[in-house]
């Protein structure tokens, strides 16, 4: 059996969210989040796209290593800010 492992198209995909090259990037800078804010926190998650969301992490399988990659793009602008200030 060939079994795909996930990547963040996939995950956008399950989200119902554009899963294009530009939707991703696009969602990404539209949506990023302070250094101490949650990802299962932010306010435009819908109650399924959270469900998934801590699902998928707390399987601690290659599901949540995509989450882990989508939570790191959405601090980018608070990590830079960090290292800036540094």
């Amino acid at each position: 059996m060939n079994k795909v492992r996930p990547r963040m198209t996939h995950l956008f995909e399950q989200l119902g969210l554009d899963a294009s090259e530009q939707g991703i990037a696009k969602f990404i800078e539209e949506h990023q989040l302070h250094k101490d804010f949650n990802l299962m926190d932010a306010p435009y998650w819908s109650d399924a796209q959270r469900q998934f969301l801590a699902e998928k992490i707390a399987s601690d399988g290659e599901w949540a290593i995509v989450v882990d990659q989508l939570n790191e793009s959405l601090h980018e602008d608070a990590t830079r800010d960090a290292q800036a200030s540094l």
